[in-house]
């Protein structure tokens, strides 16, 4: 079992809007992937980006260049 860390947890409105960010990231080469929305957190679509804290500047970046829009974007163990 992987141990929990403190990351970067970013919840999505609808399914596309999720799908939207593992494309872009991908072609952006942006790290993190794509999980279950955490326990502690509710979401509409129940997808998650999860990334490390480090990255969440250029993350938000990218999601405002690539008008993606976050349901809402947290920390979380995961």
């Amino acid at each position: 079992m992987r141990k929990k860390e403190l990351k970067l947890v970013i919840t999505f409105h609808t399914t596309a809007d999720a799908m939207a960010m593992e494309k872009a990231c991908k072609e952006q080469q942006m790290p993190g992937r794509i999980i279950p929305v955490p326990r502690e957190i509710s979401a509409g679509c129940g997808l998650s980006w999860c990334a490390d804290l480090t990255d969440r500047d250029k993350i938000t970046a990218m999601m405002k260049a690539a008008d993606i829009e976050a349901e809402d974007i947290c920390e979380c163990m995961v």
